[in-house]
């Protein structure tokens, strides 16, 4: 039997209040001009005081299971995935099932920050695979507004990053009709950890929280930007042709690419660099800003629910992040 998993429903969720660039420009030294040029993005949404991130995977997961068509009761597990849980533990998984009130079944986190979401599907598939479990929630969800540097000095990566959630439901596909997860590809770099990271909190510290810590502001995210941009744009194409050759696909027989939504210059580089159009390629950061573990679901929601994927397309998911991590997916829609 060629069981493979496959997704049944998509969902997505971004908190009511829309960000634009002309209201960052209120707090912080930066222009719209200035952050379109060089990322791509318009506006982004940002999730309120007390609204976590939990939250938006729990409203994320409600629709993904609305369009499964499924009963919550039928799920037995959930996996998610975030860079920015509620708490410093437990993380979100657990609140998720808490939520949507489903009693007796496991919860898995992954942190894999942009690379999250492929990480969680290549589990989850496993999952599905050797018959383990049968419907399967996997979410994602970042609330990185309430943790950015709106300073000067923070402002590369403030203007970068809103607010989201998405999710979708796993089945079993027994049919030999080639749809479903084909295959995930997992690769790292942890040479390039400072790179891009939250130093802080840290259990290399004692204590973990000192007064001298915030006076610093050694809890705020920070990035070599440019080294950042050349892997990225480097990594998530290697990654797309290790799927491709590991399936006998070629770059024409893509349908749709879904790169993390980083930076558009970035998903433009990519498309370039796999000579794919630019039309096969989706980009919605101008809308969203970056997602983190959030930002190809989302994009995945929106491609099935707006008509751009089909039954028996073929999908690719690409992803570059913190670690340095990178992923890539092929899917038979």
């Amino acid at each position: 039997m060629n069981r493979r998993a496959i997704i049944t429903g998509t969902g997505h969720y971004v908190p009511p209040k829309v960000i634009t660039n002309f209201d960052l420009e209120k707090i912080m030294n930066t222009t719209d001009e200035w952050i379109q040029q060089r990322s791509g993005i318009i506006e982004r949404h940002y999730a309120e005081n007390g609204v976590g991130s939990s939250d938006l995977a729990y409203e994320a997961s409600l629709r993904a299971i609305e369009a499964a068509g499924i009963d919550k009761s039928e799920i037995d597990f959930i996996v998610a995935a975030t860079l920015s849980p509620d708490h410093y533990f437990p993380g979100i998984g657990v609140m998720v099932q808490a939520k949507l009130g489903i009693e007796g079944i496991g919860a898995l986190d992954v942190r894999n920050q942009c690379s999250g979401f492929i990480y969680a599907l290549s589990v989850a598939d496993q999952y599905i695979r050797t018959g383990t479990f049968k419907k399967i929630l996997l979410c994602a969800a970042e609330v990185q507004s309430h943790s950015l540097d709106y300073s000067d000095e923070g402002r590369d990566i403030a203007v970068l990053f809103g607010d989201g959630g998405a999710a979708v439901i796993l089945e079993p596909h027994d049919a030999d009709d080639g749809r479903g997860v084909l295959s995930t590809h997992l690769f790292c770099d942890g040479r390039h950890v400072q790179d891009l990271w939250m130093e802080n909190p840290s259990s290399r510290r004692s204590p973990t929280f000192s007064v001298d810590l915030f006076e610093r502001g050694g809890f705020l995210p920070r990035m070599d930007g440019k080294n950042v941009f050349k892997n990225a744009s480097e990594r998530m194409p290697e990654a797309v042709m290790i799927a491709l050759q590991h399936n006998g696909l070629t770059v024409a027989d893509i349908d749709l690419l879904i790169p993390h939504q980083a930076n558009d210059r970035i998903s433009q580089m990519v498309a370039r660099r796999l000579q794919i159009p630019i039309e096969k390629t989706a980009r919605n950061i101008d809308r969203f800003g970056n997602t983190t573990a959030a930002s190809i679901p989302i994009a995945l929601d929106e491609a099935v629910r707006d008509g751009r994927l089909k039954r028996d397309d073929c999908v690719v998911l690409t992803a570059f992040g913190s670690g340095f991590t990178w992923a890539s997916a092929v899917i038979r829609w």
